[in-house]
């Protein structure tokens, strides 16, 4: 039978019901399982610039269904038909896609993550079938699909790749985004007004859209000042990134 959560979550994503989310870089079922049971709505693994290969993804999703509380995501290695398609066999409630810079490239998204007629998903749900599913409608209604905004073309072809038939939602990636809009890093304060403009671009064209607009923070506090601001959700750091703060943390209170 298929999980409730994850036709929930769906639901709620697609009626743009504020939601918040965790970020997982460490293949460490332990650990993601531990985060899962906090109560955050998703849990992101990131297959893209995380520590994660295959087994790695598979172990991570078992770990979230486990705890019983959030779903479990997947930002893929790229916008490519088999990447989506494991993950989302793999049992992932929905894809985050990287790169995507128009209509075009949303619309393959789409059409990978969802079964023929609407769709190119190859039938072999695997694990999934346990929990989202089985049938492809079941599934396609369950699956939810995040187009990432972070390139120059992305930002330049929102209202295209927003008006995409079957995108639940497109997902900031704030480091790249910083870099388009003109920034020599990541963190780079020069492009303050015009990397904040870009949100408010995003934010506003995926409302008037009717789909799901989410943006990675790096605090707790960013995350509900965005959700404040309008966007529907939010996913609040990483696992690699805590351990290391609350390392340091400890370190330095120790030696004072």
């Amino acid at each position: 039978m298929p999980d409730p959560r994850f036709r929930a979550f769906a639901d709620r994503l697609r009626a743009r019901e504020r939601a918040v989310g965790y970020w997982v870089a460490l293949d460490s079922p332990v650990s993601t399982e531990r985060i899962a049971r906090l109560g955050y709505d998703y849990v992101t693994l990131d297959a893209q610039h995380g520590l994660l290969g295959y087994a790695g993804l598979l172990a991570g999703l078992t770990a979230i269904d486990a705890a019983g509380v959030s779903v479990g995501l997947v930002r893929v290695e790229a916008n490519d038909p088999t990447y989506i398609g494991k993950a989302l066999d793999a049992g992932a409630g929905g894809v985050i896609v990287p790169l995507v810079d128009d209509a075009t490239g949303a619309a393959a998204a789409v059409a990978a993550a969802h079964y023929p007629p609407s769709g190119r998903r190859s039938y072999g749900p695997t694990r999934s079938a346990l929990r989202v599913g089985p049938t492809p409608r079941d599934a396609d209604a369950t699956v939810v699909v995040l187009a990432m905004i972070e390139t120059p073309g992305g930002l330049a072809n929102i209202e295209e790749i927003c008006a995409t038939p079957g995108l639940d939602g497109v997902y900031v990636g704030p480091a790249d985004l910083r870099l388009a809009v003109g920034g020599t890093h990541p963190n780079d304060p020069a492009v303050d007004e015009p990397f904040e403009t870009a949100l408010r671009t995003i934010r506003d064209t995926a409302a008037t859209a009717g789909i799901a607009a989410g943006v990675h923070t790096f605090t707790g506090d960013q995350a509900a000042s965005r959700l404040a601001e309008g966007y529907t959700f939010a996913t609040v750091s990483s696992d690699l990134a805590h351990v290391e703060q609350a390392a340091r943390t400890h370190l330095e209170a120790a030696r004072r």
